[in-house]
């Protein structure tokens, strides 16, 4: 059984969604608490957690148990998964599905013998979006890129399905205290009386006046978002936000039936790191707007964490990897709100014909410009 109640099999390091009616498996249907059977489309519900006990099933875990390896054993797990030999992603494999494609990167992938334990997810945000409606969404993204080669949207419009991956991430909560120094400048104006070509003048000067400034500032952070995958480029992802997380569900298998998911290549320790320079943003920004005046210098910012916790995370996103003349595009789609970001195609034939056409038409106002006839029209309207 899994964790939701619903059957599943699992054979050696095989595990399958066997459907009720049929027996044949079974697959998350993107915005619904469902799963679906391709075969004979029977539905088998997922049940929901209680509102009362959604705080319980999130798991949010101290942050120094994780860092010092000592997290219980419920807690991690040994997923099927192996790393792409040519990006690197490690792609866990569900269901019997022993060999696959790469979705970042197109390239073959098999599943190795070896296992590794990881930190297992606490939540997961379900996938909204169906793979037509993605693919819609991507296809009308290209559409606007006026120098993207037509061939390339031509292929992603005909091509092969997305693929759905639930891609890692870790969430950090803490509670913080900071002490700061430094100044508040204080605008004000001064006339001073100045010659220009011979003649005095009188201007009004803008100054500064600095005083020294010293406090605290607190803030409780919540949920802030780090990748936990190196396999797309941080642009990416940072631009497919922002997402959803009161959505967040407890985790469980059955969401990912008939998904891809990849597992974490940045470990808690940088990510935390990462989520550290995150808050001392935040913290110097609560100091800039606490000392207040027109500019503000910062000295020196000492903070304090405390209650400090962390979720590992999985957030849907839909993936293309398309090769084209050689090279290959990539493109993601936000799972839960359809935001799409990619690799920028160029066509240099467009680009060619655009530089062609604004020739011309810098040519024909030169030319206008000293015809005279245009330049007596100009006049008259002049």
């Amino acid at each position: 059984m899994s964790d939701t109640g619903e059957e599943v099999v699992a054979r050696g390091d095989e595990t399958r969604w066997p459907c009720d009616s049929c027996g044949a498996g079974l697959r998350f249907t993107p915005g619904a608490k469902q799963l679906t059977c391709g075969h004979c489309g029977h539905v088998q519900a997922i049940p929901d957690v209680p509102v009362s006990d959604r705080g319980h099933h999130l798991g949010e875990i101290a942050l120094r148990q994780g860092l010092d390896n000592d997290l219980p054993r419920d807690a991690m797990e040994e997923p099927k998964a192996t790393p792409c030999p040519n990006c690197g992603a490690v792609i866990e494999f569900q269901g019997a599905s022993h060999a696959t494609e790469c979705p970042f990167c197109a390239t073959p992938v098999v599943i190795g013998t070896g296992t590794h334990r990881q930190i297992k997810p606490q939540a997961v945000l379900p996938f909204a979006l169906t793979e037509p409606q993605a693919r819609d969404a991507m296809t009308k993204w290209l559409g606007r890129l006026w120098f993207a080669p037509n061939g390339l949207q031509e292929y992603a419009r005909k091509g092969r399905a997305m693929t759905g991956v639930y891609t890692p991430y870790w969430t950090f909560d803490a509670a913080t205290r900071s002490q700061y120094s430094g100044q508040r400048g204080v605008h004000y104006t001064e006339q001073q009386t100045v010659t220009v070509n011979g003649k005095r003048e009188t201007r009004s000067v803008t100054k500064t006046r600095w005083s020294a400034k010293r406090g605290w500032v607190s803030r409780a952070f919540d949920d802030v978002l780090v990748l936990a995958s190196r396999s797309l480029p941080q642009g990416y992802t940072q631009n497919l936000a922002p997402w959803k997380l009161d959505d967040l569900a407890p985790y469980r298998a059955d969401y990912l039936a008939g998904f891809t998911a990849e597992g974490y290549t940045v470990p808690l320790e940088e990510g935390h790191q990462t989520a550290r320079g995150i808050m001392e943003g935040i913290i110097r920004d609560d100091v800039r707007r606490d000392i207040g005046g027109d500019e503000q210098r910062i000295d020196r910012v000492s903070t304090d964490f405390s209650q400090e916790t962390f979720k590992h995370i999985l957030l849907p996103v839909w993936l293309a990897a398309y090769k084209y003349d050689g090279r290959t595009y990539r493109f993601v789609v936000n799972g839960q709100t359809g935001k799409v970001q990619g690799e920028r195609p160029w066509s240099k034939i467009k680009i060619a014909i655009a530089v062609i056409i604004l020739l011309v038409v810098l040519g024909a106002v030169i030319w206008g410009s000293q015809d005279p006839t245009v330049q007596r029209l100009l006049n008259d309207m002049g």
